[in-house]
């Protein structure tokens, strides 16, 4: 395997001028630099990581901790943030928690363990003690879509309450005044939070949801059993609101499988605008959560800690919107 010395040999120049381009720490000619980099791909040069935190105190690591990668929503955040740090030159690794406890600690364990330079968290629990492992060793956090009661650095979230409220006022506004709620997973922070604000629009139209049934299970099995279960009722909701996509789907082939048409029936309204929601059939109205705008701005905020760098800009998360297509209507 070739040596700094082997590498400052082809490219004509010192070891100390290649450990400058190694490092990016000191002065290099462009000219110099551009021979050393042309050396290390000729010669198929790697850095070794362990020498490289020794040298520099940072790995070029960055932990993302998600409560599943079989959700789309998750799965297309953690695609983004892994391109967006690529281009900064980190390599990411990402942990699937399965929503566990158990798994955030020894996830925690082995991020520490590797010298990660930062970490994006979205934790599916209620108990973030075990986070502090990383303030204890000064690792900066960035809290994605929940907070982490004051653990984290930085977070980028959306308003989940007013994407609850945004569900509620659009099918009051067409008129309905049963509507029944689903979802899951019932201890996540923004479906808590969503239901809020749906109750809190209700409220204040002098209404009540008619049923709110939440799962443990944030899948289409979990959701069309929650929604056979408000349709299934002596008095049946003129709408549904899925506090995910997700949940709406699934309502919306429970209302398929009940005979019930959408929307002359019923109204169905979701969450998040994953890619299923604009090619399920009836096409799901919904409200538009900026998911690869979230992923870009934790990472960028993230990078801004790591570096100390403030002139790194956030590019921020477009506010929510409400996507109107096929599956809401006044009741009949």
């Amino acid at each position: 395997m070739a040596s700094i010395k082997t590498i400052a040999k082809l490219a004509g120049t010192s070891v100390t001028s290649v450990s400058r381009v190694l490092n990016n720490n000191g002065y290099v000619s462009a000219e110099v630099r551009q021979k050393v980099e042309e050396a290390m791909k000729a010669a198929n040069y790697r850095p070794s990581s362990g020498a490289r935190v020794l040298r520099s105190g940072r790995s070029q690591l960055v932990g993302v901790l998600l409560p599943t990668l079989d959700v789309q929503f998750f799965g297309i955040l953690a695609h983004t943030m892994e391109q967006a740090l690529f281009d900064l030159g980190y390599q990411t690794f990402i942990c699937s928690t399965a929503e566990s406890g158990e798994h955030e600690r020894r996830y925690i364990a082995m991020l520490l363990s590797q010298r990660v330079d930062g970490v994006i968290v979205a934790s599916a629990l209620e108990e973030f003690e075990h986070f502090a492992e990383f303030k204890a060793h000064n690792v900066p956090i960035v809290a994605l879509d929940r907070d982490l009661n004051g653990l984290e650095s930085e977070k980028v979230a959306v308003d989940h309450e007013l994407g609850g409220r945004m569900m509620a006022e659009h099918l009051i506004g067409l008129g309905h005044k049963r509507i029944a709620v689903i979802g899951a997973p019932a201890h996540s922070q923004p479906i808590r939070r969503r239901v809020a604000g749906i109750t809190d629009a209700l409220e204040k139209a002098g209404l009540k949801p008619l049923a709110i049934e939440l799962g443990d299970t944030h899948n289409f099995n979990e959701a069309y059993r929650l929604a056979n279960l408000v349709l299934g009722r002596s008095e049946r909701p003129t709408a549904i609101i899925g506090t995910t996509d997700i949940a709406a789907i699934g309502a919306i082939h429970a209302a398929h499988d009940a005979g019930l048409s959408i929307p002359g029936d019923i109204s169905i309204i979701g969450f998040d605008d994953i890619p299923s929601a604009a090619f399920v059939l009836p096409r799901l109205t919904t409200v538009v959560q900026p998911i690869r705008d979230l992923g870009r701005s934790a990472v960028a905020r993230l990078h801004r800690l790591m570096s100390g760098d403030e002139t790194i800009v956030d590019p921020g998360v477009p506010p929510l919107r409400l996507a109107l297509r096929e599956t809401t209507a006044p009741p009949r």
